[in-house]
């Protein structure tokens, strides 16, 4: 699977594309109040990145297993200090309601997913990221 994400910001408007294999998408996130820039930080859009990562592929595997998940909540919390440092103390706690399931399904299913969340995955091995000019 190959995925870019692209942001072009004036001080009116944010264009942000993302497409993964060919399929092209739009996100609207709205530009800062006092002019430039994206008024979503990127700490927050990471945090949301592992959010949206974990309950995709809550839904995926509990397809895999015939389980009916009715809802789920992503939390994901963290830190970021000085300017330049990497973000610590990530944490996330997931909420699933699946009425024909037991807890211990449940909580099987979500230690599942906690082992291959590819945004959590990559983070915890620490990829690379390069700059190319």
């Amino acid at each position: 699977m190959t995925i870019s994400a692209t942001i072009k910001n004036t001080v009116h408007e944010n264009i942000i594309n993302v497409v993964t294999n060919g399929n092209e998408q739009n996100i609207n996130i709205p530009v800062k109040a006092s002019g430039r820039g994206s008024a979503v930080n990127g700490g927050e859009l990471l945090f949301l990145s592992l959010a949206t990562c974990f309950c995709n592929d809550i839904y995926r595997e509990a397809a895999r297993r015939q389980m009916e998940i009715e809802n789920i909540e992503v939390s994901v919390s963290g830190e970021f200090g000085k300017e330049g440092e990497p973000a610590s103390n990530i944490t996330y706690e997931v909420s699933i309601e699946a009425d024909n399931h037991s807890p211990v399904e449940i909580a099987e299913l979500i230690n599942h997913v906690d082992t291959l969340a590819e945004v959590h995955n990559t983070l915890r091995q620490g990829v690379s990221v390069k700059l190319k000019l």
